[in-house]
């Protein structure tokens, strides 16, 4: 196995057992066990039965699935823990709910849109290595991609808090139907729970991270957009602040251990 896979395995795995230990309605307990148990087995059956293309694109629907069945972890909140990450908020940002609203409206729905569009990285930043001949960097890409995203979706079995979105005031937006655009989507399609550190951001930077070395003109675009989308993570209330720099210091911890080990 690769040693992304061997890593991807590892999650799910522990997931599996934390889904037996945390208290969790039966439902929610059979869900996590049974998506945690059918990713251990697909992942171990890669090496053997999938091609190399394959396993190369596999990790991208691999993190989806982490993501998800974090999300069955969550069945409550810490009002002592998200009283703390508002607290940072208020002490940097004043009232967040109206701290951006005389920001440029373009600025705005720009930041709105990069937000929507995390999730196209992680696919687009493997892409630009297989676009330039560096396909045989997968499992070092997929290696900094999937600790980073796990190690922010893991605490959420423990450390359980609502996004500022599901607490707060509506937040003041100059450009109001972009926003709206943006928290349907976030309303519909997300687990509606607060990951700590921000898998946003840790997700977005390790991305480039992992780019840069071999690409530096490309890998400076994804840090370009990996930044817009930690601002957009506090300016549109889908993260704490202390999400977000949580978040950057696991990717940027998880770049050096993998340039130290040679990875």
């Amino acid at each position: 196995m690769r040693f992304s896979e061997e890593l991807a395995a590892a999650y799910f795995g522990a997931m599996t057992v934390a889904a037996w230990v945390r208290p969790l309605p039966a439902s929610r307990r059979a869900q996590a066990t049974l998506l945690g148990v059918a990713m251990c087995v697909a992942l171990l059956a890669l090496p053997g039965h999938a091609s190399r293309v394959v396993r190369d694109w596999a990790p991208a629907g691999v993190i989806l699935a982490g993501y998800y069945l974090s999300g069955r972890f969550f069945v409550g909140s810490s009002p002592a823990f998200e009283a703390w990450l508002m607290a940072w908020d208020h002490r940097l940002l004043g009232d967040p709910t109206t701290r951006f609203v005389r920001w440029p409206r373009p600025l705005l729905a720009y930041l709105e849109v990069v937000y929507l569009g995390c999730f196209l990285l992680i696919p687009a930043g493997f892409a630009a290595l297989a676009w330039a001949g560096r396909a045989a960097m997968a499992d070092r890409y997929w290696t900094m991609v999937i600790a980073a995203e796990f190690a922010a979706f893991a605490p959420l079995s423990l450390i359980q808090t609502r996004p500022p979105w599901a607490i707060e005031r509506r937040a003041a937006q100059r450009d109001r139907a972009i926003h709206q655009l943006a928290s349907d989507m976030v309303s519909t399609f997300t687990i509606r729970a607060n990951t700590f550190p921000s898998g946003h951001v840790a997700g977005s930077l390790a991305v480039a991270f992992a780019v840069i070395g071999a690409m530096p003109v490309a890998g400076a675009i994804l840090l370009g957009l990996a930044v817009s989308i930690s601002v957009a993570c506090i300016v549109g209330r889908y993260h704490y602040a202390v999400d977000v720099v949580a978040g950057a210091a696991l990717a940027l911890a998880i770049w050096v251990v993998v340039l130290a080990a040679g990875v």
